[in-house]
Parts: C-alpha cells; structure tokens; sequence
C-alpha cells in the first residue's frame, strides 16, 4: 500500500486506487481487456480530435501525433492479447469516469477549452498509468504482468506530455492553479463511482 501511495503522490493524483480494485480486475481480466481496448482507441481518437481543432498549433501538432500513432498500436496490441484468448472486442461502453470529468469542464471559448481538455487528458493517462501500475505489480498472471508494465511506462510518458503542452500555451501559475483543481475534481469522481473490476477506471 506504501508503494501504491508513493506511486499517486507522483502522479499528483489525490486518491489511491481501492487496494481490493486489483484482485476483483483479476476476476474479470477479460472485461479489463475489452475496457482497456476502448480506452486505447478513445485516446487515439481525443489526439486527433485536438489536432483537428487545433492545426495552428504547431507544438501541439508535432507531439500529439505521434502519441495517436502510438495509442493506435496499443489498441492494435490489446486486440491481439484478446485474440490469444478467445476475446471479442464487442460494442463500445460507457465510461463513467471520464464522462464524470467532462461534466466539470469550463465552458468557453475555444482556446480555454484548450486548457481543459490538455489537463483532462493527462488525468485519464496519470489514472491510467496508476492503474497499470497495480496491475503490473500484483496481477497473477506473469504475462499480463509485463503487458501492463509497458503500457504503464507509456501512460506516464503521455501524462507529462500533456501537462508540458498546457504550459506550452499558458502561463505556468494558471496551468498549476487548473490543474489544482481538476485533481480535486478527479478524486471527487472517482469517489463516487461503484468499484468495478470490468473498467480500467
């Protein structure tokens, strides 16, 4: 547990994961799959959203696409893990966490909605990585153990990515203050949604 709370300050998440998330995961490994899929492929999809939205920001442009071709082959990765075990990918789901931290975005005009959507998804991709990390750590199953521990690495690295983007275009106190925010916002969410062991979050 010490571990796992060294793991968020980290992240500077505010809430460690329910430590019983892990082995109820363990139990429905296939669901985490198929969820984990879908995250992959909304991921992809948010990059190429931003840099639709945002062409003219070159920087942006630059980091983000490689990041949706990576997040591509992680899909493509996980649906090879699923075909191994007999897995189908199914219909898309809802995501309950991440529709929880779009309810607390600002509205505005389009380069404010920059901000909060740089700082939302660094909070999906630092929950994620925490996640990852659990199940890279105490999951029983030693291949699943090493696949997690290298999507773990990646989340980390795209936390950064976009947290570095924001202060890119703002000034750093107002991404600090923000992003102040939106941790206490993360915790709040999480705090209120059902521990489930079919979602990655």
């Amino acid at each position: 547990m010490q571990e796992e709370i060294t793991s968020v300050k980290m992240l500077g998440l505010k809430l460690p994961t329910d430590p019983r998330w892990v082995n109820i995961a363990e139990k429905s490994i296939e669901d985490i799959l198929v969820d984990h899929a879908f995250c992959e492929q909304k991921a992809a999809t948010s990059g190429i959203s931003l840099i639709v939205k945002y062409p003219e920001h070159k920087k942006l442009v630059d980091e983000v696409t490689p990041l949706v071709a990576e997040e591509w082959g992680h899909f493509r990765k996980v649906l090879k893990e699923m075909s191994k075990r007999g897995i189908e990918l199914g219909k898309t789901r809802k995501d309950d966490y991440v529709l929880g931290l779009h309810q607390h975005m600002m509205k505005g005009n389009t380069e404010l909605k920059l901000l909060e959507n740089l700082l939302v998804c660094a909070l999906i991709e630092a929950r994620s990585c925490e996640r990852f990390r659990l199940l890279s750590l105490y999951c029983a199953d030693e291949n699943l153990k090493s696949f997690y521990h290298e999507f773990m690495v990646s989340e980390a690295g795209h936390y950064r990515m976009f947290i570095d983007l924001a202060k890119e275009y703002y000034p750093e106190e107002k991404v600090k203050a923000r992003w102040a925010e939106w941790l206490e916002i993360e915790s709040k969410v999480l705090e209120s949604l059902e521990l489930r062991g079919d979602r990655v979050h």
